[in-house]
């Protein structure tokens, strides 16, 4: 038996994560759900994005799953994933992107796992006004060695455990001497010690078109923290949208799962929603957990749905009148 802690989300949130809900219990995997809130859904319920409760449950818990949140941008409250990952020490943020033969894109046979360093770079939030008049704002990166040490060293070992063949490190050490060469040269201390791995390295803009132009050249890509936001959203497009790409963000001894989509507003409620990218992130889950067959049952029921086109949303088939329910209970079924 395992207890979760469940945070459905803002928007298309709670539907999409009903099923998944749905879809990893019938997997057999018994979980005990612990629902708790966060983002826009909390701060109207409990006048804050990210409740005491909230925290008391993933303290107990040490493991969360989900839904999109919905944040502001360029005013209120900062980011409720960023204040997690760094709450929690949720260090390494994983986003594979794989080609569905369902799915018709631009390439086939792309399977890339971007590895993003989690807690600093950019996103560390050091940033203030140097004007009584706030019209010149300044941000600090922060790039530390041992975090690029433990980020560059997960890339590897998941390399390894995953039966991957090479490593890339992206990089803007061209330019950003200190802060990227650090990491850099981290990069380029650890990768000996994994002779059976692979290593690459590109600076972040040549990256950028060497993985439209010819994507099958990578399989694990690790980097700083914004570039591997931007990274992901890139690999994402290649194999067919953030509908489709689950996250997992794992700390030494927490991690938090979700889509990395956002919260849609738009089409809530409406039973539009792709449920893919979350559930894909609870097969992840399943995996952290140790329930590695039903982890694959359920990825492989996803993928017999999707290939075949018939129950999805409209979003991977305009044709499809099924919607994010029966999306669901396709899925369910092509695991029984």
């Amino acid at each position: 038996m395992h207890v979760v802690t469940l945070i459905k989300g803002d928007g298309i949130g709670p539907s999409i994560m009903d099923e998944a809900v749905k879809v990893i219990d019938a997997s057999g995997v018994k979980i005990t759900w612990e629902e708790a809130y966060a983002g826009m859904s909390a701060f109207e319920k409990f006048g804050t994005p990210l409740p005491e409760e909230t925290m008391t449950s993933f303290d107990k818990t040490r493991v969360a799953f989900k839904g999109p949140l919905t944040t502001v941008v360029g005013t209120g409250f900062r980011s409720i994933n960023v204040a997690l990952r760094q709450q929690y020490d949720l260090y390494a943020n994983v986003r594979p992107a794989k080609s569905w033969p369902g799915i018709k894109t631009r390439y086939e046979d792309v399977d890339i796992v971007i590895v993003r360093e989690n807690t600093e770079g950019l996103y560390a939030g050091l940033e203030h006004y140097l004007t009584p008049k706030k019209d010149i704002a300044e941000s600090l990166a922060v790039v530390t060695r041992a975090a690029s040490e433990r980020i560059v060293d997960y890339a590897f070992q998941y390399a390894r455990d995953n039966q991957r063949q090479k490593v890339t490190v992206c990089h803007k050490a061209n330019i950003l001497k200190y802060t990227q060469g650090l990491f850099l040269d981290v990069a380029r201390e650890i990768a000996p010690r994994y002779p059976d791995i692979q290593f690459d390295e590109k600076i972040i803009d040549a990256a950028c078109m060497h993985m439209v132009m010819n994507p099958q050249q990578f399989d694990v890509v690790v980097t700083t923290n914004m570039f591997g936001d931007i990274l992901s959203d890139l690999t994402a497009g290649l194999v067919g949208g953030l509908g489709l790409i689950p996250g997992a963000n794992i700390g030494t001894d927490a991690a938090l799962f979700e889509a990395v989509h956002g919260s849609a507003p738009d089409i809530a409620g409406k039973n539009l929603a792709n449920p893919i990218a979350v559930i894909m992130a609870g097969a992840m889950m399943l995996t952290h957990l140790g329930e590695q067959e039903a982890a694959e049952r359920v990825v492989n029921a996803v993928e017999k749905v999707v290939n075949e086109g018939k129950y999805v949303t409209p979003d991977l088939n305009p044709d499809s009148k099924a919607g994010t329910v029966e999306m669901g209970s396709a899925i369910v079924a092509a695991m029984e």
